[in-house]
C-alpha cells in the first residue's frame, strides 16, 4: 500500500537547515498496523504529512497503491485525502460547535453522500467507538478520552483503507491511552491499515511492527 523510498525534505529556518527526512524509506503493506517511534524534532510529523499527501518531499519516491504520488492532480489528491485516508490527531481537531454526530458527518458531507445515507454511516462509526450514546454531546461536554473517540469515528466514517494517527494518545491518561489504541487494533483486525505515529515506547509496544525515526532516518525496531 505504502512505499516510500530515499524520501528527502529539507526546511531552511533562518539561516539553517534542517533535514526533517534524510533519505527515509519504509513499506507498509495492507493491513498491517506499524507504529513510527521517535522524540520531538525526529521527523514524525513530516513523514505522517507526506504519507497523507498533506505535503511532498524535496526527493525521493512515495508510492500509494503502486501509484507514485506525483502522478495524481490536486484534486485526485484531495480525493484520495478525503476518502481513502482517515486522520487522526493529538489535538482531536474537532469543531466546538458540532455535536458529536455533526463532527463525524463532516467528511461525508464534503463527499455529498445523501443525508439517509450520512445518518447510517455516522450511526455506525460512533458505535464502533462506543460513544452511540454521547451523539448529540458537543465536545465540550466530552473528556479527552471520548473526544479522541469522535476524532475516531470521524476519520473511520468514510471507510477509508489507511488509518493515519499523528500522537493520538499525546493528550491522554494512561488508561484511556490503552483504550483508544484497543480500538486501533480492533480497525486493523477489522481490515483497516494503521501507520500511528507516537514517542511513547508503551503505546509503539501495541502495533504489530515498529519503526524508529531519529534525524529524518527511518530504522526498523527489531
Amino acid at each position: 500500500m505504502i512505499r516510500i523510498t530515499d524520501l528527502c525534505k529539507t526546511y531552511k529556518i533562518g539561516d539553517e537547515e534542517v533535514h526533517a527526512l534524510d533519505h527515509a524509506s519504509l513499506h507498509v503493506a495492507p493491513g498491517e498496523f506499524v507504529s513510527v517511534i521517535g522524540p520531538s524534532g525526529s521527523g514524525k510529523s513530516t513523514l505522517m504529512n507526506i504519507i497523507g499527501c498533506l505535503d511532498t518531499a524535496d526527493s525521493g519516491e512515495y508510492m500509494l497503491d503502486n501509484i507514485p504520488i506525483e502522478a495524481y492532480t490536486e484534486n485526485q489528491l484531495a480525493a484520495i485525502r478525503n476518502k481513502k485516508i482517515g486522520f487522526v490527531f493529538q489535538s482531536f481537531n474537532l469543531i466546538p460547535k458540532l455535536t458529536a454526530e455533526e463532527n463525524v458527518e463532516l467528511p461525508l458531507i464534503y463527499q455529498g453522500v445523501k443525508k439517509s445515507e450520512r445518518n447510517k454511516l455516522v450511526a455506525a462509526a460512533l458505535e464502533r467507538v462506543a460513544l452511540a450514546k454521547r451523539a448529540n454531546h458537543y465536545p465540550t461536554e466530552l473528556s479527552g478520552g471520548q473526544q479522541q473517540r469522535v476524532a475516531i469515528a470521524r476519520a473511520i466514517v468514510t471507510r477509508p483503507s489507511l488509518i493515519l494517527a499523528d500522537e493520538p494518545t499525546g493528550n491522554l491518561d494512561s488508561k484511556t491511552s490503552a483504550e483508544i489504541i484497543d480500538i486501533f487494533r480492533e480497525l486493523n483486525e477489522q481490515g483497516n491499515t494503521i501507520v500511528l505515529i507516537t514517542h511513547d515506547d508503551n503505546v509503539a509496544a501495541k502495533a504489530r511492527r515498529s519503526v524508529h525515526i531519529l534525524d529524518g532516518r527511518l530504522t526498523e525496531v527489531r
